[in-house]
């Protein structure tokens, strides 16, 4: 297992066929705002691909762009809505179709409301995930070794986490529902950037 670090692109053919895992680190959580500054992916194999966008960057990412387009690649996200956005944003692709580990959660485990990433690799895969470096400065220059290994272990357990989550929602018959919302999540990040993030376009007010 190992975590590559990349500037500007992915390197061409470093991915096995089938799912990839996707996460970004930003500068903030207002998207127009606050600039990509990494993109993490993983073919669930091992390894974990960073790649780190300066200030500045012009975002042209064929070799990266092609997979996160690749309509025969299922992308794995938690929190998908967030990373739709910044991807569509910055880099103009939609990285769908989507499996989203945060939306499975809530529909499975509703016996709690703690969804968050370090609660699913703990509860559901035995594994305790640091997140010191969750709020931490994406754009500095360079990026510390905590901040790498934080940002691959975002996408490590994706893969492994779907094939928990997914017998979950067969179990409680919510298995198309949640491909339905599935489905739904990039025009919900579309919504997003066009100015409903926070109205609810489905109420009565």
């Amino acid at each position: 297992m190992a975590v590559h670090f990349h500037e500007e692109d992915l390197p061409a053919n470093v991915l096995a066929p089938g799912p990839v895992a996707v996460d970004t680190e930003t500068m903030g959580l207002v998207t127009h705002r606050d600039r990509l500054c990494l993109l993490q992916i993983s073919d669930g194999q091992g390894d974990e691909h960073l790649v780190r966008f300066a200030r500045g960057s012009t975002y042209d990412a064929p070799n990266l762009k092609a997979v996160l387009a690749d309509p025969a690649r299922l992308k794995l996200y938690h929190y998908a809505r967030f990373d739709l956005a910044a991807i569509k944003h910055y880099l103009g692709v939609e990285a769908g179709p989507v499996f989203c580990t945060k939306i499975a959660s809530k529909m499975t485990r509703t016996y709690t409301d703690r969804h968050g990433l370090k609660n699913l690799v703990s509860e559901m895969l035995g594994e305790e995930l640091s997140k010191v470096q969750q709020s931490s400065d994406w754009g500095a220059p360079v990026l510390t070794e905590a901040q790498k290994e934080y940002a691959a272990s975002d996408v490590r357990y994706l893969h492994r986490l779907r094939e928990v989550l997914i017998p979950r929602l067969e179990r409680e018959g919510r298995l198309a529902m949640a491909e339905a919302c599935f489905a739904f999540l990039p025009t919900r990040a579309e919504l997003d950037l066009a100015g409903w993030i926070d109205k609810d376009i489905f109420s009565h007010e």
